[in-house]
């Protein structure tokens, strides 16, 4: 007997079997094992490393000491950090400029071969080895490398553009190597922009340069400061690039850790420098929230 107005779902009897059937239902949770193993992999080896940071020359896992962070205040330390942390951001800030006049190519033309031709351009770099392409910018940027040779071809003169062995070098292979990880969030925010705004706010007559100051850079924010973020994050750590490009003459905090952690064997000196680039990367994603959470206030 059934009570009028109330009326049976023929489902209620399948979702009930499937809820109570404990062999369906640790299915969802077994589908994040692999990720949750992965993490908690990370976390264990990142605890470490703050527990290595706070020992003692060959006895890294049994005495205690922060010897490792005041060596960090050393001036030399302190120049590393911060050639480090200005190199990172300033590709960080070219990389954006550089990246957002493609993305927006990509999401704006419209010939699909345009922008696969674009989009596998863009990606090359995160196909090609990072070695390989560092020797390239040997070949190209060395005393007889292919830059010289074009110069000695157009001006007849023997010109020696020193763009090997110092922050400029450098600078150009963290930006080459980089400009996939700024592109791809950059294409997608705009991607998610209705063409029609542009048209709208052309019909009541603004310029080209107030559609983009205050409709496509603010609706474009998030893909920016995310592939800038991206940017940041990646050449804080990068390693091989300063150490090609750089020689000795430029040296970056990843470079340093695997002198300390290698020939120099002061393994706690090394995972104090790895908690300062762990550090820096949360710090960023913090001041990244920042804005975000400002607007939701501003709003409530």
């Amino acid at each position: 007997m059934t009570i009028a107005g109330e009326t049976s779902s023929p489902s209620a009897p399948a979702e009930a079997s499937v809820a109570g059937d404990p062999r369906r239902s640790w299915k969802p949770a077994a589908l994040l094992l692999p990720a949750g193993l992965f993490i908690g992999l990370l976390l264990f080896c990142s605890l470490a490393v703050l527990r290595m940071s706070f020992g003692e020359r060959n006895a890294e896992w049994s005495g205690w000491s922060l010897t490792s962070y005041a060596a960090l205040l050393d001036g030399r330390y302190l120049r590393i950090v911060l050639d480090t942390v200005w190199l990172a951001f300033l590709s960080a800030v070219l990389t954006t400029l550089i990246a957002f006049p493609m993305a927006l190519y990509m999401t704006r033309t419209p010939s699909a071969l345009a922008r696969r031709a674009v989009l596998i351009c863009v990606m090359l770099p995160m196909v090609i080895s990072l070695l390989v392409q560092s020797f390239g910018w040997m070949a190209i940027l060395g005393p007889d490398g292919l830059l010289n040779q074009a110069a000695r071809l157009v001006t007849g003169q023997e010109r020696s553009f020193s763009l090997l062995f110092n922050r400029t070098g450098v600078l150009l292979g963290l930006i080459q190597t980089t400009i996939p990880l700024a592109v791809l969030p950059i294409a997608a925010s705009l991607g998610t922009i209705p063409v029609q705004l542009e048209e709208a706010a052309g019909v009541l007559g603004a310029g080209r340069l107030r559609v983009y100051r205050h409709i496509i850079l603010p609706l474009a924010w998030p893909g920016i400061a995310a592939g800038a973020i991206l940017v940041f994050g990646f050449n804080t750590g990068a390693f091989v690039v300063p150490l090609l490009l750089g020689g000795l003459k430029v040296t970056t905090i990843a470079v340093v850790i695997r002198d300390q952690m290698g020939p120099l064997l002061n393994w706690p000196l090394g995972a104090a420098l790895s908690v300062v680039l762990i550090a820096l990367a949360l710090a960023v994603q913090a001041l990244n929230r920042l804005p975000g959470r400002a607007r939701v206030r501003g709003a409530a």
